[in-house]
């Protein structure tokens, strides 16, 4: 897997994702499961859909 995501959107998408997850939690809502998404993708630096989309925010000297 080549990375796709740089180091700025990866931490938006880690907050993003413990954000709802806690929210869903708090809320007792299957909802919060929506952030394990974005948490995934944050860790690996990589997402399918901007993939497909030919979407890279990953510095050139930084892909694997």
């Amino acid at each position: 897997m080549k990375c796709n995501i740089g180091r700025t959107e990866q931490i938006v998408r880690i907050v993003i994702g413990v954000a709802a997850v806690l929210l869903g939690l708090y809320y007792k809502s299957w909802w919060g499961v929506v952030g394990i998404v974005p948490i995934i993708t944050g860790l690996i630096r990589y997402c399918p859909l901007s993939d497909v989309l030919g979407i890279s925010t990953c510095d050139v000297k930084n892909k694997q």
